[in-house]
């Protein structure tokens, strides 16, 4: 099972989205220094704002890309707090069958 994340910072105020197969994984990898060198670093510590169970990586891909593309904090605030919106974006984009 592939899923989205979605992680906020309060040191920067800023979200980040990805995709993984392992949510916890990759949150401990950002808060850890693993990606010492990439753009997470000055946000950390973060903590998961949402996280979206997909069928398979084809679908997290592009509900990745779409949440990217809205370039929206509300949009990323109404996903965690309106679980409606999440099935709906699932919808949107179906996993392969």
């Amino acid at each position: 099972m592939h899923f989205v994340y979605v992680l906020y910072s309060e040191k920067i105020n800023r979200y980040y989205i990805g995709e993984t197969h392992d949510v916890q994984g990759r949150l401990e990898k950002h808060n850890t220094g693993y990606y010492d060198e990439k753009w997470t670093e000055r946000g950390k510590p973060w903590r998961l704002a949402v996280e979206i169970g997909c069928g398979d990586k084809k679908q997290a891909l592009s509900i990745e890309r779409h949440i990217k593309q809205m370039k929206s904090k509300k949009y990323i605030e109404d996903l965690a707090a309106f679980p409606e919106k999440v099935e709906k974006l699932k919808a949107r984009f179906p996993p392969d069958c």
